[in-house]
């Protein structure tokens, strides 16, 4: 799909998107790139992140990997650090690294809440507190000669309500969206923004496979724009908007895309009926108008 923004919206900025080198991640490396950023993904598995390398290269993206785990600080200093000496230092910062499985709560074990709760929560942490220093210099810090800056949070939908099986995962979004406004409240002065992205069900990733396997139709009849589900394309391009000056006084937010997914419900009565009652309603509301008009009254049966 064509882009709505410019080529070089993104021009001269350095980012990195954790846990870039697969699925939404890398799309959104992608995507930020295509735009004129210069891109780092991270990500645990060497291999891995030379094939994502490769990729964006591939399509003229200026790339570079960098292996480590966002639950270690070393990891994420490290990272900011290597930006730093490669391209001078860090505008935009992804928070994508994730991990989940299905598991009821009666049998989740302590190690695999804890697992999904430090990647995606300590994680966004540790990685957002390695990179405000260079942040804050993006930001427009003295002598930076740079302007604009800030932190784009993947977060879900998982916690708006509640969702089986995913008790784990659903208090480590929820811990997101909050550090989310936490964090854009307390690094404002400094002029970094931080938002979040809530994604929907998107088609074609790890996530709908593992989480929703062969439910896809049924997941399609729960959005209502159309029925149809998300794309990564979706998502890259909530986060270019967040990244770029159409943004500049957007702090605090968690954006849905989603599709209205996430405010589903299955209808009570159907749209035919609803429309027969709204045209019987109408008519009488009419008649009795007429009525008092010409002095008279007339009762209004009721529903």
């Amino acid at each position: 799909m064509e882009s709505p923004f410019k080529s070089d919206i993104l021009k001269g900025k350095v980012a990195l998107v954790t846990g870039g080198s697969s699925g939404i991640g890398l799309e959104i490396a992608r995507q930020l790139g295509l735009h004129g950023a210069r891109m780092a993904v991270s990500g645990r598995r060497q291999e891995v992140l030379d094939q994502a390398v490769s990729a964006l290269s591939a399509d003229g993206v200026t790339a570079m990997g960098l292996q480590g785990d966002v639950r270690s600080p070393g990891s994420c200093e490290a990272w900011v650090a290597a930006l730093g000496e490669r391209w001078g230092g860090l505008d935009v910062l992804v928070n994508c690294a994730a991990g989940n499985f299905l598991a009821t709560a009666e049998e989740l074990t302590v190690n695999g809440f804890k697992t999904v709760m430090e990647i995606d929560t300590v994680g966004t942490f540790t990685m957002s507190r390695a990179a405000f220093p260079a942040l804050k210099k993006a930001a427009g810090g003295p002598g930076s000669g740079r302007s604009g800056a800030c932190v784009v949070n993947i977060s879900a939908t998982l916690q708006y309500g509640a969702t089986w099986w995913q008790s784990h995962a659903s208090a480590a979004k929820a811990a997101i969206d909050s550090l989310t406004r936490s964090l854009a409240l307390e690094w404002g002065e400094f002029g970094v923004r931080v938002n979040g992205i809530a994604p929907g069900p998107i088609d074609g990733t790890a996530g709908m496979a593992k989480l929703a396997p062969g439910a896809r139709d049924l997941v399609g009849a729960t959005i209502p724009l159309r029925g149809r589900m998300g794309t990564k394309w979706d998502i890259a391009m909530a986060v270019v908007y967040l990244a770029s000056p159409a943004a500049a006084f957007v702090s605090g937010d968690t954006l849905v895309v989603d599709g209205a997914n996430w405010m589903w419900k299955p209808k009570v009565v159907e749209r035919e009926q609803v429309s027969r009652a709204s045209r019987g309603v109408e008519g009488q509301s009419r008649a009795v108008g007429t009525a008092a008009g010409r002095g008279g009254q007339r009762p209004v049966s009721k529903l």
